[in-house]
């Protein structure tokens, strides 16, 4: 997760620098499902707006966290602005974990996008939802899902000239029978209130005097398929809100409920650092919490989740509640884009490093819904070795190459991969590096040599996880290219050009990693910063709970989240079925 550059303009850097809020910690970003029209579909009439004549016209699907930081960023006055999403409300989805629980209430992390977009003006909000894309004639098509009744069967359609796709992803049951049917998912702000009603049913039917203690137990035996961050932080959430609240409440329940995380892999929280996932899974031992790696669930039902482990075979588990937290999907929507367009026989739908669709004029896709596909240097490296080369010799010189290395790191993130991995500082070191491996006596280079000396880094691309951090940043960086390309150009992205015949106007999107935390309960988080800084217990919860405030997108939820925290202090977690 870092950053890196082009061969391309340098007088263009200044816009893509980190903005002040990267200087905080932690950004999330998470696009959510979206749509966006403004005409009617049967008919095929559009409704054009006189307001905004001769703009071009942006449509953007999705209120999630791609959508909402584009918008936010965004310079309004530029452009005729279309909204789309079938919920009208941006979640702060990292507290999640905390509403299933009642330590946070769900009103209180949510902020209608109206509000969001009024600061803005001339955004027009759409609750809707798109059921196609039509990218040959720049036509979206939608659905009204407010029961309204516009032109007999409430659909529409919307032209565009941009089309900003943020429309987010769904859980992935990797077709796992009866994970649909029988289990709980924590994408929405309706799946953490579900959740936080079954636990209190399962309670409240543990409490009956007609049950036997096995039945009892069954209740109370609580699953989560997942030991990712999210399905750890609900774990600890929920192992808090027990042995804090509930076991005053329901004091013979409290010895008979059991919490268990179920996890493919080998460890919880791989995606930390190795000290962060030893000590999660020593603290949920020491809890009671049952941590149980190696296992993967083949089939749900409602009495038991039947899972394989290669030690003891097949087991058949009885549970009372499973929360299912194993990744993510794409959504039938995006599938049929994809098809489209020539991408059907990927997992998701893949843009270039300035977020653009491949094969697809005007669409610009982030968040979960996409991924950037990174360019790799053996691609360019006959090119780049042919400009490098100026005196056409067919060799390259140590001082040819240090000409030219500034702009490969830059244009390449996997280079800056690799030099971290050899712990190298800048560009020299880098080219020491080629000289020791493979420079020959003579101090040159010939094509072959080059593409040796390169081959390597490219096995340090990275996908970029799908975050909430990630999407802000996406939807931030786009935001500020839609603001400096609305100028009389044919083209004004232009096109990928190797240096020395041409340049694109703007930087590629570089990803810039603030950190991550995961709440272990407690009391007790881990945080993992830029530096490899590690941060473990009561300090790094503190953290937490200042960055978690402070991203809030409104003072209206940043009051009602801190308010959330302070009642739960002084009189413990809300424990209505409500």
């Amino acid at each position: 997760m870092s950053l890196s550059v082009s061969f391309f303009d340098r007088a263009s850097q200044a816009f893509h620098r980190s903005p002040k809020f990267s200087k905080l910690l932690v950004i999330f970003a998470v696009g959510a499902g979206g749509i966006v029209a403004y005409a009617d579909a049967k008919s095929g009439h559009v409704v054009e707006s006189s307001e905004v004549s001769g703009k071009k016209k942006l449509v953007v699907l999705g209120t999630g966290w791609a959508g909402m930081s584009f918008l936010k960023n965004l310079d309004t006055s530029l452009y005729d602005v279309q909204v789309v999403s079938p919920r009208n409300y941006f979640a702060f989805t990292p507290l999640l974990p905390s509403v299933t629980c009642g330590t946070v209430e769900s009103r209180s992390i949510i902020e209608p996008i109206r509000n969001i977009v009024k600061k803005k003006g001339g955004v027009k909000f759409w609750e809707a939802e798109c059921f196609n894309i039509d990218p040959v004639n720049k036509k979206v098509h939608c659905r009204s899902n407010s029961g309204m009744n516009m032109g007999g069967n409430g659909e529409f359609a919307v032209d565009y000239d941009y089309l900003v796709l943020a429309i987010g992803a769904r859980p992935n049951t990797f077709n796992t029978p009866g994970v649909v049917e029988h289990c709980h998912f924590l994408k929405e702000v309706e799946d953490a209130e579900k959740i936080r009603r079954s636990v209190m049913n399962c309670f409240e039917k543990a409490s009956l005097p007609n049950l036997s203690e096995e039945e009892k137990r069954k209740n109370l035996h609580f699953i989560i398929v997942g030991g990712g961050p999210t399905g750890v932080e609900f774990a600890a959430a929920l192992h808090d809100f027990v042995s804090e609240d509930l076991s005053k409440l329901y004091p013979t329940c409290k010895d008979l409920v059991k919490i268990s995380v179920i996890e493919a892999g080998e460890h919880i929280l791989s995606m930390f650092d190795k000290r962060i996932t030893k000590f999660a899974e020593e603290k949920f031992q020491r809890d009671g919490i049952e941590v149980k790696t190696n296992f993967k669930v083949v089939k749900v039902s409602d009495e038991a989740i039947t899972m394989t482990n290669a030690a003891t075979g097949e087991i058949n588990v009885p549970y009372g509640m499973a929360v299912w937290s194993t990744g993510i999907g794409t959504r039938p929507l995006m599938m049929d884009f994809m098809k489209q367009v020539g991408q059907g026989n990927r997992r998701v739908l893949a843009t270039d490093e300035w977020l653009r669709v491949h094969n697809c004029d005007g669409v610009y896709a982030l968040g979960d819904c996409a991924t950037v596909s990174q360019r790799k240097v053996m691609e360019d490296v006959s090119e780049i070795f042919r400009i490098v080369d100026k005196d056409h010799s067919g060799k390259l010189t140590s001082k040819e190459i240090k000409d030219v290395l500034d702009d490969i790191c830059e244009r390449y993130p996997q280079v800056e991969l690799y030099m971290k991995s050899k712990q190298m500082k800048n560009s020299v070191d880098l080219l020491r590096d080629l000289e020791s491996n493979s420079l020959k006596e003579s101090k040159e280079l010939d094509l072959e040599d080059f593409k040796k000396a390169l081959a390597y880094v490219d096995s340090q691309v990275k996908m970029l996880p799908a975050t909430a951090q990630v999407a802000a940043q996406q939807g931030y960086y786009l935001a500020q290219c839609f603001n400096k390309m609305n100028i009389s150009e044919e083209h004004p992205e232009g096109p990928l050009r190797i240096r020395g015949t041409g340049r694109h106007r703007f930087q590629p999107f570089r990803y810039k990693h603030l950190g991550q935390f995961a709440p272990l309960g407690g009391g007790q988080t881990a945080a993992q910063l830029p530096g490899d800084w590690i941060s473990i217990g009561h300090g790094a919860q503190g953290l937490w709970y200042s960055v978690y405030a402070s991203k809030q997108v409104s003072w209206r939820t940043r009051v009602m989240v801190i308010g959330d925290w302070t009642r739960r202090f002084i009189f413990g977690r809300d424990s209505s079925c409500l």
